[in-house]
Parts: C-alpha cells; sequence; structure tokens
C-alpha cells in the first residue's frame, strides 16, 4: 500500500499549526528548499489563506515526490509548487500570485499606479524568468556536479547586475516605493538561493538592503524554508 502523504495546515502568519486530514482548505503542494514554493507562501501569508501544505519531494528516492503519476495529475511538468484553491489546479508561482491579487484583491500585491505596477512585473520577470530557472536543480543536473556551482554563479551574477541597477532606480523601503509587493516576495527567496550557491553579494548594495530588511518581517520568516515540513534540522542557519 502506498505511503499516506502528510497533509499539514498553515493559518495566516501563525505558521504550523498540526497535521490534519480534512480537504476543505486550499492545498498547497510544496517542497521546503524550492523558492517557488516560498513565494507562494509569503503570497498567501500577506493574503491571511488559511491553507494546507502537501510536502513535495523532489527527489525520485523519496516518497511523496514529483515524479508520479499521481502528481502529474496536478502539475503536469512535475515541479513544484502546486495549488488547488476554489475548485482549480494552478501549478506556477507567478499565475498562482496573480490568481490570489485577482480573486482576493487585499491586500494588494500590485500597485494601483500603472508604472509602477509595470515595474513590479519587470522585477518579477528579470528574477522569475531570467535568474531562477538557470540555477534551477533540473538544470544543474544536466550541466553535472564539476560545473554547476560555477554555472549557477555565473548566471546569478549576470542576473543580479541587472537587477540591483533596476532596484536602484525603484526600491524606497520595498522593491518598488514603500509598499510590499510581488517584487519582494520574489526577491528574498532569489536571495536565498544565490547564497546557497555561494554566489558574492558584495557589489549589489540594494539587494542586500532589501533583503535584509524585507527578512525583518514576520511572514517572512513565519514562510522560511526552516519552518517547512521536511527542511532537515541541521539545516545552517544562514541557508
Amino acid at each position: 500500500m502506498a505511503a499516506v502523504q502528510q497533509l499539514y495546515r498553515f493559518s495566516g502568519l501563525n505558521g504550523l499549526a498540526r497535521k490534519i486530514s480534512t480537504n476543505s482548505q486550499p492545498i498547497l503542494y510544496s517542497n521546503w528548499s524550492s523558492s517557488c514554493s516560498w513565494r507562494v507562501r509569503i503570497a498567501l501569508a500577506i493574503k491571511d489563506i488559511d491553507y494546507e501544505i502537501k510536502p513535495t519531494s523532489l527527489l525520485k528516492t523519496v516518497s511523496d515526490n514529483a515524479y508520479t503519476e499521481e502528481y502529474r495529475k496536478v502539475n503536469p511538468l512535475q515541479k513544484v509548487p502546486a495549488l488547488k484553491i476554489d475548485g482549480h489546479k494552478l501549478c506556477d508561482s507567478v499565475a498562482i500570485m496573480h490568481y490570489l491579487e485577482e480573486t482576493r484583491p487585499q491586500p494588494a500585491l500590485l500597485p494601483q499606479d500603472p508604472v509602477k505596477r509595470a515595474k513590479v512585473r519587470e522585477i518579477v520577470e528579470l528574477i522569475c524568468s531570467g535568474i531562477q530557472p538557470l540555477q534551477n536543480s533540473s538544470v544543474l543536473e544536466l550541466i553535472g556536479k564539476e560545473q554547476s556551482l560555477k554555472w549557477a554563479q555565473h548566471w546569478i551574477a549576470r542576473g543580479f547586475q541587472g537587477l540591483e541597477q533596476v532596484l536602484s532606480q525603484s526600491a524606497g523601503r520595498c522593491c518598488v516605493g514603500d509598499d510590499l509587493t510581488m517584487a519582494d516576495i520574489c526577491l528574498v527567496p532569489q536571495v536565498r538561493n544565490a547564497r546557497r550557491y555561494k554566489a558574492d553579494l558584495t557589489p549589489y548594495p540594494t539587494i542586500n538592503r532589501l533583503n535584509e530588511d524585507l527578512q525583518e518581517l514576520e511572514l517572512f520568516r513565519a514562510t522560511h524554508p526552516r519552518t517547512q515540513p521536511g527542511c532537515p534540522p541541521d539545516l545552517p542557519k544562514n541557508n
């Protein structure tokens, strides 16, 4: 008999509450170390949406992994995250954030001003299309162990050079002005990725300032990979 996948409930900013067996809440298929999954956890926290979480491994040797036929029915690309909500299945972090914004517009993830709104989307795409996919674990596996670190560092540096220039002109207390947006949701997990791959972050003062300030917010701490089911208990504090 197949193992029963554990369900966990997360409630707003209160973090992990208890294991449950009900299907009444939205269900997030998430991996503790995935930056894309972290984006969605942050967005759900901002919107104060209670949800259940199904830890989904990216390792084929672990049960409840993303490469089963059962999970393919949830996410055809067999990646994380995926979200079951309102009777629908969504399987891309940016699409999920836009759906949450359009169906639950407050608190807002996008500014009302059209120029600022476009700038937020620009930053989201710089990170989610121009940086993160190039250092994704599936890509690094194909590059090979000997070259993967160098590859990740190269593309993170190239992306952060452009991102720093954009943020130096758009940032206030947050990535675009002083209000929390999708851009901030995407920035913090990507900085964690950069640190995981030992990228040199000293040339990016705006990125570093924003990341440090944002991580002081409870919603980033409560949704951090260290708080997630499946996270190794001995994970270094700076990861």
